[in-house]
């Protein structure tokens, strides 16, 4: 076990600090500091609003050239793949005729 999971297993209050296990049940007074963390519906909307902000989104001439980008690979390797089928069943079919 490598330290950064020795203190992941130290917050969640699996072990202990000296590295031996704890047997700690949840009790009530651990459900409700638990439920009195979360954050309430709207609080998490408009946080979620506030990272979306933050994004770099892509213009619009970015989004064209990727998707042309991503149209031509795909044709380009669907010929290749159609080709490289076809091409083989030829070669089997002609290999096991003879």
């Amino acid at each position: 076990m490598n330290r950064e999971q020795k203190r992941l297993l130290q917050r969640q209050g699996q072990i202990g600090a000296d590295g031996a296990a704890t047997s700690r049940r949840t009790t009530t007074q651990d459900l409700q500091r638990r439920r009195s963390e979360r954050v309430k519906t709207r609080q998490f909307l408009r946080e979620v609003r506030e990272e979306m902000r933050q994004v770099a989104w892509p213009k619009r001439p970015e989004v064209n050239n990727y998707t042309t980008i991503v149209l031509v690979v795909l044709i380009f390797m669907t010929a290749l793949i159609f080709g490289l089928g076809a091409g083989f069943s030829k070669f089997v079919t002609f290999f096991f005729q003879k």
